[in-house]
């Protein structure tokens, strides 16, 4: 608990650093800015939890999974209403719409019984959800370049971490924020082997040249280490639990092959990405696919999904700081 309080008070500290550059820069006044930061700074809290199995034990025996779910409802519920009451921007609406797929994650293993279909049922309603861009219109944005809907995208990624983890429950393989110097090897070491593969499909499919971002060398820099940690404590963290250290799991556990659970979560994965910018993107969707490959390679080599982290982070920056499409 010591060590969530004090990683807690040093992201708090840095997300207020941020939002008063962010703020200044933006020139958005300090009266919207006070508040929408008390609500990122109550999700920032409940977005570590699952990353702390400490944590996560504790919740856990509180009590029934009924009444686990009913707290993970309440938290999802409590940064909206912060934001929404404070920058007056709150609709019944919205809010009955949010309560209702915040139930469904919640409650969904306290009502499912724990058969491998509920798993995939379970993966495809948080993507139909997340992908279709529901949080744009029910968080809103109380001013120019104060978008909310990365707070319901943050709140959507770990409840479903917490839905899985701590009332389904199931083996973590070392999830959490920070990899190992072990992971980070074979993180590294398979996004390697990945890299000729993916930038040969990338030419191939024409989805890009090899440009990077035409910025001084120091500000080149700094983007690409934001950009990465970004990546990794979000898309990647999250993707990979779902896609790799749950779903590959699941059907390599269901199939009795580690193989197939590998292919098949990879395929999910690429398949996942179909939708992105246009539909069908299957150029896009391949390469997703390839990348799952690795990811999956690089989990089952480490036993741990810090490791696919690390690969799946690393391969989508050098997509974005170094290619142009």
């Amino acid at each position: 608990m010591r060590q969530f309080l004090t990683t807690l008070s040093l992201v708090w500290i840095a997300a207020c650093i941020g939002a008063y550059v962010y703020s200044h820069q933006q020139h958005i006044s300090s009266t919207v800015a006070l508040a929408v930061v008390p609500a990122f700074l109550v999700e920032l809290a409940f977005y570590l939890v699952p990353g702390f199995a400490s944590v996560r034990k504790a919740f856990e025996a509180l009590g029934s999974k009924a009444l686990r779910a009913s707290l993970l409802t309440a938290s999802g519920l409590i940064p909206y209403l912060i934001e929404a009451l404070s920058t007056r921007t709150f609709r019944l609406l919205s809010f009955v719409e949010l309560l209702a797929l915040v139930l469904v994650t919640a409650f969904w293993y306290v009502w499912i019984s724990r058969r491998m279909l509920a798993d995939p049922l379970f993966l495809g309603f948080m993507a139909a959800v997340y992908l279709s861009k529901q949080f744009d219109h029910m968080y809103g944005q109380p001013a120019p370049h104060v978008p909310l809907a990365v707070l319901g995208q943050l709140m959507w990624i770990r409840l479903g971490l917490m839905a899985v983890l701590s009332v389904r429950t199931v083996d973590d393989e070392r999830f959490g924020f920070v990899p190992t110097w072990e992971e980070w090897r074979i993180g590294l070491r398979h996004f390697l082997f990945f890299l000729p593969i993916g930038a040969a499909l990338i030419y191939g499919f024409q989805m890009g040249e090899f440009q990077p971002h035409p910025h001084p060398w120091w500000k080149f820099g700094l983007l690409l280490l934001l950009t990465f940690w970004g990546i990794l404590w979000v898309v990647s963290l999250a993707e990979e639990f779902f896609f790799r250290a749950f779903l590959q799991r699941v059907i390599a556990r269901g199939t009795h092959s580690e193989m197939t659970g590998l292919l098949a979560a990879a395929a999910l994965f690429g398949l996942a990405h179909l939708p992105f910018r246009k539909f069908p993107n299957w150029r896009l969707a391949i390469v997703a696919g390839a990348l799952g490959v690795f990811c999956g390679l690089s989990l089952l080599r480490a036993r741990s999904v810090r490791a696919s982290m690390v690969t799946h982070a690393l391969a989508a920056t050098t997509w974005r700081m170094f290619f142009s499409s």
